[in-house]
């Protein structure tokens, strides 16, 4: 049975989308002087650093989380059709293939304890290539890509918390866990802090403003007439999210939702 279109939807259905890269793709080039600049100001305001290990434990989570955050970008654009990033080597969970050097710096730069925003290598997605029957399920299938990123990271704190508690750990005890190895081992060390990254990146990527996964997942579920309006805003969406984190607003964001998934999974 063939679908009954609308003069309008068929219409739409004859358009194309443009070849876009989405994902948590860094800013663009003319704001990495602003990057340098906030940097600066950072590094002058002189703060005593974590301990080594939480250093590293971090940035391994971060490492690992954003490993399967691309992955299964890649993999649901691969699984709705678009071959793209299966051509380029994206569909897979090795590391180095979705390292992006500035956002990998600003994971660093949050493991020191600074203020930063760091990502992984955005996965190119072209809709174009979905096996989709009109325009507007090619938008579907764009924010069902968008939005596979930040399940996977729920499903990654999911399964660290359930490791916990397994161990024999009740919800008050994640906190007191991230404080020092010491307090569990180096296993349950990781895994607390592996529980909070990730649920920090799914309340963070899932802010509906592009170029986050929130924002695609949105644009995605707009009428045709509200999404090419709403995407205007893509350029600049670095630039909001680096003024609401330095204004202090950032937590207002994902604090609520962070606590709502803690509360959930815990």
């Amino acid at each position: 049975m063939l679908p009954a279109f609308s003069p309008s939807r068929l219409l739409a259905s004859q358009q194309r989308l443009n070849f876009i890269q989405r994902g948590s793709g860094g800013p663009n080039p003319g704001l990495y002087l602003i990057l340098i600049i906030l940097l600066a100001g950072q590094l002058l305001d002189r703060r005593t650093l974590p301990p080594t290990e939480q250093i590293i434990t971090i940035l391994l989570c971060f490492v690992f989380a954003t490993t399967i955050h691309e992955f299964m970008h890649a993999y649901t654009a691969w699984r709705l059709g678009d071959t793209t990033a299966r051509d380029l080597g994206r569909i897979t969970l090795n590391p180095v293939m979705h390292f992006d050097p500035f956002g990998f710096f600003g994971m660093i730069m949050i493991s020191l304890g600074y203020s930063f925003i760091g990502w992984g290598k955005p996965v190119p997605v072209n809709p174009n290539r979905f096996r989709a029957a009109n325009f507007v399920d090619r938008k579907r299938g764009m924010a069902l890509v968008a939005i596979a990123g930040p399940i996977s990271n729920i499903v990654q704190a999911a399964v660290a918390a359930l490791s916990l508690r397994l161990a024999g750990y009740g919800e008050q005890d994640f906190n007191v866990l991230r404080n020092t190895a010491e307090n569990g081992g180096t296993v349950t060390y990781f895994l607390a802090w592996f529980f909070w990254i990730n649920v920090l990146l799914a309340s963070f990527n899932m802010i509906p403003i592009p170029p986050l996964d929130g924002g695609n997942v949105l644009s995605g579920l707009l009428p045709l007439r509200l999404a090419p309006a709403f995407n205007m805003i893509r350029p600049y969406g670095f630039i909001v999210h680096y003024a609401s984190m330095f204004r202090g607003w950032l937590w207002d964001l994902i604090g609520p939702p962070s606590s709502l998934l803690v509360a959930w999974l815990t």
